[in-house]
């Protein structure tokens, strides 16, 4: 996996792809694959997570995925 992450990273910057364009876009990914395990259900989530639910319900929002992680239209 780590070489895996270096290739990703290096064709990122290659791209000129910007930090928080970066975070975001792996913070975003990350959370809608949490939320998919855990069926929708943000409590769960947020604990797999290691965040509050407030904070997990402000980023589904903010990222406009919807209870089962999957992106409003």
């Amino acid at each position: 996996m780590k070489e895996q992450l270096e290739s990703l990273i290096g064709m990122m910057v290659e791209r000129g792809i910007l930090l928080e364009e970066a975070v975001t876009e792996f913070e975003k990914k990350f959370i809608k694959r949490v939320l998919e395990r855990q069926d929708g259900n943000q409590s769960r989530a947020a604990k797999v997570l290691g965040i509050h639910r407030n904070t997990l319900s402000r980023k589904v929002g903010e990222y406009k995925l919807d209870h089962a992680g999957h992106k409003r239209g």
